[in-house]
């Protein structure tokens, strides 16, 4: 089993940051594929930022978060994070990471991951 800790979520006005956290722990696999996304009332979890954990680990971005989101990784700490600048008040959602275990085929399709956190509520005032 892989448990998965978020934190970072808040309250923050259109055009502020918020840096989130994913914490990992449990069991380990010899590659992997971590992802965040996103889900807001009366809509389908979407997918946000992903990012191999291998040294030259890849990494995706939806298109309405390009340029904006920033995913990163902390290998010694287990952790990855979600730096969001500019943020807009679309942005609002429930924010999870998740884990994919293997490579990175099929990033952005919810269905691949098998760990998810608990989920952490960012909510952008316009």
């Amino acid at each position: 089993q892989v448990q998965l800790e978020e934190s970072g979520g808040g309250l923050v006005q259109a055009g502020g940051s918020l840096r989130l956290s994913c914490a990992a722990s449990g069991r380990t696999f010899s590659s992997y594929y971590m992802g965040w996304f996103r889900q807001s009332p009366g809509k389908e979890r979407a997918f946000v930022a992903g990012i191999g954990w291998s040294r030259f680990g890849s990494t995706y971005y939806a298109d309405s978060v390009k340029g904006r989101f920033t995913i990163s990784r902390d290998s010694a700490k287990n952790t990855v994070y979600l730096q969001m600048n500019s943020l807009k008040p679309e942005d609002t959602a429930v924010y999870y990471c998740a884990v994919k275990p293997g490579s990175s085929a099929s990033y952005s399709n919810p269905s691949f991951y098998d760990y998810w956190g608990q989920g952490t509520q960012v909510t952008v005032s316009s």
